[in-house]
């Protein structure tokens, strides 16, 4: 390979090393770690200069981590495949809401919400890889609602692939259910899970881990537990500081990521391992604050998810964690997989010092009650004219509290207003204005099963489905 930067390690240490098309279609290493580029590249700013197109930031940034691992030209096939689903030029637009203060808006997808910048990347990379291989591919995730949504609209119809969303019973938005349900496409399947989140992500490892799946081709998941879809979140921070370099800012902004399942706070973070300045990560999260008190208290402990307004972070037990911890710690994956194993067993453990203090580093963790949500959708829409998501108004909170006198702060902006109704309507007094995207859904049927939280029943859904 041309690039150390497109071999692939596993978190917790015993796996071999994979390129980038091994790491794309299997998701989870075999030792059930996560994929992590062997070495970080490196860009200059160059590659985030004022004016560039985000397609080229985007190259800049990806190639790197597939090196010669997919034929040539498939990343640029997939960024034009991107491009093409986003209305604005800027395709995630940078809004100035005061004096450093920005918003950084990643909705202006095929489903409204930000997880179609990396979910219509990996379904473009997934068939440029099985067309070379030959293979077919089954892919199974766990979605608190946007990751659902966007990979049902990537991978919908594609050949050689087959896909399968576990959701939560009824603690979904009803638009996110209906974007997932009312596609029709005989390649996907939609399991409505009796439980949360965190028990549709327990069903995916279940199912990743039993190799009677892999009878009928290869098996995999499309959650941020795949590194293809962490990479392709990292073009929307180059495109940041590319529009604040644009209006002569070029101090490091702070960012505030909402977040659940952590992939999208630890994209930012890969991005400033490879040069992007930054002047630090907060984690905004919600009531379900397992990762702020991992960061604030030291105690990664898991509790019953509870609903809120944001339901995409209703996330107890955060996968892309893992992540971080193997990359603050050093790399460690003896650490890393002491770490996990403890707290898969028992559902708790007490972070080393060293490791929390090397965690602090990387990013700190705010909790944002539903009460300060309410207030801070109506503080964006009577101080700004701005209707924000739940979501958005997590960050919102977080990022007015940072000193902005050193540099900017940029929160991001992760789902369109609409897609969450039933939640800012009766704060701002009116329906949001829906997109195209999500008016086209119209009362179209919906397509979806309800399922247990065994996973005998996960996995004889999925066989039937195979077959």
């Amino acid at each position: 390979m041309q690039h150390a930067a497109a071999r692939y390690v596993s978190t917790r240490g015993s796996s071999p090393v994979a390129d980038f098309a091994e790491a794309l279609l299997r998701g989870m290493a075999p030792d059930g770690g996560l994929y992590m580029p062997a070495t970080w590249p490196k860009l200059t700013p160059a590659n985030w200069a004022a004016g560039l197109a985000y397609s080229d930031m985007a190259l800049a940034a990806m190639q790197p981590f597939i090196g010669t691992a997919l034929p040539e030209g498939a990343l640029d096939r997939a960024l034009h495949r991107l491009i093409a689903g986003f209305a604005p030029p800027e395709v995630t637009p940078l809004v100035q809401l005061e004096d450093g203060l920005w918003l950084l808006e990643l909705f202006h997808g095929p489903t409204a919400a930000f997880k179609d910048l990396a979910m219509q990347l990996a379904a473009a990379l997934s068939a440029e890889a099985l067309q070379t291989s030959g293979e077919r591919l089954t892919l199974v995730t766990a979605t608190s609602g946007d990751t659902g949504a966007a990979a049902v609209a990537a991978f919908a119809n594609q050949p050689r692939i087959r896909l399968v969303v576990l959701h939560p019973h009824e603690r979904v938005s009803p638009v996110q259910r209906r974007q997932m349900t009312t596609i029709e496409a005989d390649n996907v399947l939609n399991l409505a899970v009796r439980g949360d989140f965190d028990d549709c992500q327990r069903l995916v490892k279940a199912l990743l881990a039993d190799e009677s799946l892999r009878t009928q081709g290869r098996f995999s998941s499309v959650n941020s537990i795949n590194w293809a879809r962490l990479a392709g979140q990292i073009p929307y921070y180059l495109s940041a500081v590319s529009q604040l370099a644009a209006v002569g800012e070029t101090r490091a902004p702070v960012f505030v990521v909402p977040t659940g399942n952590f992939g999208d706070a630890f994209a930012g973070i890969a991005a400033s391992r490879m040069g992007l300045p930054s002047r630090g990560f907060v984690a905004a999260v919600n009531a379900n604050d397992a990762l702020a008190r991992a960061i604030n208290e030291g105690v990664y402990a898991r509790r019953a998810a509870v609903e809120t307004a944001s339901v995409s972070m209703d996330v107890q037990a955060p996968s892309n964690f893992e992540r971080l911890v193997y990359e603050a710690s050093g790399r460690d994956a003896d650490l890393t997989r002491g770490v996990f194993a403890d707290f898969a067993r028992d559902g708790r453990v007490v972070l080393p010092d060293e490791l929390l203090t090397a965690l602090r580093r990387e990013v700190s963790a705010v909790s944002v009650d539903e009460a300060t949500t309410r207030a801070e959708i109506a503080h964006a829409h009577a101080t700004w004219g701005q209707v924000v998501c739940p979501h958005t108004a997590v960050a919102l909170s977080a990022a007015r509290t940072i000193d902005r006198t050193a540099g900017p702060v940029v929160a991001l902006a992760t789902a369109h207003p609409a897609k969450f109704g039933k939640d800012v309507a009766p704060v701002v007094g009116f329906d949001p204005h829906p997109p195209e995207v999500i008016r086209a859904l119209g009362d179209r049927a919906e397509r979806f099963d309800v399922i247990g939280t065994d996973t005998s029943e996960a996995l004889a859904a999925v066989r039937a489905f195979q077959t």
